[in-house]
């Protein structure tokens, strides 16, 4: 390594069931700069890797010369603490964390490192930042809080008849607390009566879903890493009970979900890179970087046309 060239040090972390793989990196000419990034998976493998790659385009765009070392947790949480405190033992320039525990990992490893996260529905929330508007320490980054208003709205839209909404999530996620009571609200605002319907890991997903039967319309899924892995789950029992179900996230629609107006990883993966660049050519400081968000004109309606067929739901009104 050329004595001018830092170290950009990707970890590839796995948050609750979800195994993230990432594309490998490549470096740029121009200005040496470091970087270590810690990923943990958002909701899935795809969205994971989307807002890895993009990370690493901006840093390209850039021209800072890095080289990158990615790894993969596979899910161990001992294992996400573990590599993180190797890389800040190795001296790494900056941390790049996808999702709540890797950020928490890097957190409880350095307090000196700059840390850039992505894929954080509320960082203030999850005690990671005193203020997503100063965050006040060495994180700041490009939150996924998800349009839960216009996602509850796209439901009233596609089920004009339903009454009852299922908010189906893991209770040991911080994130999806928030999201819930954003989902609570909601469904108040459009006259939709709600009940919570918790689980604490994938195994209790099918039998949670089963005692929704009869009593939902429909379910609403935050961005919650659990239900994320446990999606193909929730889809089978909920699509053979006539039960739609609108996500929080496109790769929960890709695996059998009805709908959702949700957030871009690429962009946000891009969003987080930009904010990377900042603090290693120009000097800024983390604390005084405001978390930042995608715009609702950003996100993206996804539709899962063969779950609409299965359960006879006419997509045309949102055209």
């Amino acid at each position: 390594m050329k004595k001018n060239m830092k170290k950009l040090a990707s970890i590839s972390l796995a948050a609750c069931m979800v195994a993230g793989a990432l594309a490998a990196c490549g470096g740029s000419s121009s200005t040496a700069t470091t970087a270590a990034a810690t990923t943990a998976a958002a909701t899935e493998a795809a969205t994971t890797a989307a807002a890895a790659d993009t990370f690493i385009q901006a840093l390209d765009e850039s021209g800072i010369k890095y080289t990158a070392d990615q790894q993969n947790a596979s899910g161990e949480q001992s294992a996400c603490q573990t590599i993180a405190e190797k890389f800040v033992n190795d001296g790494v320039d900056l941390i790049y964390t996808i999702a709540t525990p890797a950020t928490e990992a890097a957190a409880a490893a350095t307090t000196d490192i700059p840390i850039v996260l992505a894929a954080v529905t509320d960082p203030e929330g999850s005690g990671l930042v005193q203020s997503n508007e100063k965050p006040g320490v060495n994180i700041t980054g490009a939150s996924d809080l998800t349009p839960v208003k216009e996602q509850i709205e796209l439901l009233k839209k596609l089920l004009p008849d339903a009454k009852t909404v299922g908010i189906l999530y893991c209770s040991a996620e911080s994130n999806s607390e928030i999201q819930a009571q954003m989902a609570r609200d909601a469904c108040d605002a459009q006259g939709l009566a709600h009940d919570d319907y918790t689980v604490s890991s994938t195994n209790e997903i099918q039998t949670v879903v089963e005692s929704m039967i009869g009593k939902v319309d429909a379910i609403y899924c935050p961005t919650d890493n659990t239900i994320a892995a446990g999606m193909a789950t929730v889809a089978q029992v909920a699509n053979d009970n006539k039960i739609p179900t609108i996500c929080g996230e496109g790769g929960m629609v890709d695996n059998g979900g009805l709908a959702t107006y949700g957030i871009d990883y690429t962009k946000l993966g891009y969003m987080a890179g930009k904010m990377a660049v900042e603090i290693l050519t120009e000097g800024k400081n983390p604390a005084d970087m405001p978390i930042q968000y995608e715009s609702t004109e950003e996100c993206e309606l996804q539709v899962n046309e063969d779950t609409a067929k299965l359960l006879g739901i006419d997509t045309s009104v949102l055209k």
